[in-house]
């Protein structure tokens, strides 16, 4: 087994979180995504969207996709549950996943990828606009989830999640992405400040 990891890069960093909270150790073969090396023929004929993690088994089956690579070992090794417990639990991390996901990650994302200078050979073609037009996105979403931690101390309930770690990864590439995030929004603030505590923060 072994994982093809891209660094700082969000949806790798997921994955390493992830497994720092099951405490699995996998291989991992580094990929310099700053020299384009996710963009060549080794890692192409692995995963042809040229997109990082990539989980390749012992038998040479490849799994993409963090969430997809994140559940495989969730499969394999459940506690900590991550995905949530019983029917309730799975369906409301599944929820709060997706919307940090959809609503927050990938706004913060674009905002980068088509804002950011170190990213014009990555966009083709850049689109600063459409960068610019996300930075609100996040910030409206941001806002829902201040009113939602409220009351709970995880985005998706009194457990952690793989909810959270999304929403780690998100927050701390808000900073590249020129994405300020107001500090009226003092329940986001304490939940950051808490999972960022967390030893699987540093994975």
């Amino acid at each position: 087994m072994k994982l093809f990891d891209g660094g700082r890069a969000p949806n790798p960093r997921r994955v390493r979180i992830f497994l720092a909270e099951k405490g699995i150790e996998v291989p991992i073969a580094p990929v310099d995504m700053g020299a384009m090396e996710h963009r060549g023929p080794d890692l192409a004929s692995r995963n042809p969207l040229q997109r990082l993690p990539v989980l390749e088994l012992d038998d040479g089956t490849v799994i993409c996709e963090s969430i997809a690579i994140c559940r495989y070992f969730e499969e394999l090794h459940p506690e900590p549950a991550l995905f949530g417990r019983g029917a309730l639990g799975k369906a409301l991390v599944e929820m709060w996943q997706r919307r940090v996901e959809l609503h927050l990650l990938f706004p913060v994302a674009q905002a980068f990828r088509h804002i950011h200078p170190a990213m014009k050979e990555w966009e083709v073609p850049q689109v600063p606009d459409w960068g610019e037009a996300n930075k609100p996105k996040a910030l409206e979403f941001l806002r829902i989830l201040d009113r939602e931690l409220q009351d709970r101390e995880f985005v998706a309930g009194d457990h952690y999640s793989v909810a959270d770690i999304t929403g780690l990864v998100a927050l701390d590439f808000t900073k590249p992405a020129r994405i300020a995030i107001p500090d009226e929004l003092t329940n986001v603030g304490r939940w950051r400040r808490a999972i960022t505590e967390r030893p699987s923060a540093a994975a």
